[in-house]
């Protein structure tokens, strides 16, 4: 009679010692990608000739209308060079506009937000990431920033204008950028279940998104060095640029193998890639041709 309840017990012990066993990857939310369009993801410090004329390309050509936003660096009002706009056109790019506002209700004005409405590409410059969910955050801008991924076009940004892209906010902090998280938190989410860092080898700030991880280790963490981008189609990437990226997925990844490493706990693992190397962000692994 008593035979029942142990059974019960047992089953219960089965089912938590199987629940506390699976993989990491198993449990995580998958991180994503847009399901059309491009992202071109820089890590500051200047995106280089090579980048800005990948993004002109992904954003259809020369011809194609350009929205250059540089609303993160914090001015009341910027001029028609602003941000990248005059390095734009210099590589050939003929419809080129800065569009600017720090005031939501303007950003939600549907005669104001018109620019975007036929953009082929959008690009938020650096400055401070929270300055950009505070101006367009829930309104018409940024539904209009989706419409040019569904359209097939592209979103890029450096530094502010990269982690801005991801779906947790790196250095959301209004009192200052060494707050990891800060009070805010929640960025445009162009990837799903990711946090995305920036000059990361250029300032040392290589074990800072741990402070992220391991409150929130279902995320992909990604940090990008100046000059040195990701250009994200749908759930892969590659890398561009002149430096690496850096990929915290509690794994090792090495073009020699790690059988012979000492290394770290998972947690504290990150790896690098460079220039060429791609990565399926949801199996969380690079793509060896």
């Amino acid at each position: 009679m008593k035979i029942q309840p142990v059974l019960i017990a047992f089953t219960f012990l089965i089912a938590l010692f199987l629940a506390t066993n699976i993989p990491l990857s198993a449990q995580a939310p998958t991180t994503t990608g847009p399901e059309k369009g491009s992202l071109v993801i820089v890590g500051g410090g200047g995106a280089g000739e090579e980048i800005l004329l990948k993004f002109i390309e992904l954003s259809g050509g020369m011809d194609a209308p350009i929205v250059v936003i540089p609303t993160a660096g914090g001015q009341a009002t910027y001029d028609q060079d602003a941000g990248i706009a005059k390095a734009l056109r210099q590589l050939g790019a003929k419809q080129v506009q800065v569009w600017h506002t720090d005031d939501p209700d303007k950003a939600n004005d549907a005669d104001f937000a018109a620019p975007l409405e036929n953009a082929g590409g959008v690009w938020f410059g650096g400055g401070r990431q929270w300055r950009l969910v505070d101006a367009y955050a829930g309104t018409q801008a940024e539904k209009l920033f989706w419409e040019v991924l569904h359209r097939g076009g592209a979103i890029g940004g450096s530094s502010a204008g990269a982690t801005i892209q991801g779906s947790y906010l790196a250095r959301g902090d209004t009192k200052g950028n060494q707050t990891m998280m800060g009070d805010h938190e929640v960025g445009f989410g162009f990837i799903k279940n990711i946090a995305i860092d920036q000059h990361v080898l250029a300032r040392n700030r290589q074990n800072d998104l741990f402070t992220i991880l391991d409150q929130r280790p279902e995320l992909l963490g990604i940090g990008l060095d100046e000059k040195t981008a990701i250009i994200v189609q749908g759930n892969t990437f590659e890398v561009m640029g002149r430096s690496y990226v850096l990929v915290y997925d509690r794994s090792f990844w090495s073009r020699e193998g790690s059988a012979q490493k000492d290394l770290p706990a998972a947690y504290r693992q990150f790896y690098f890639l460079r220039a060429g190397d791609r990565y399926d962000m949801v199996k969380r692994e690079v793509l060896v041709d």
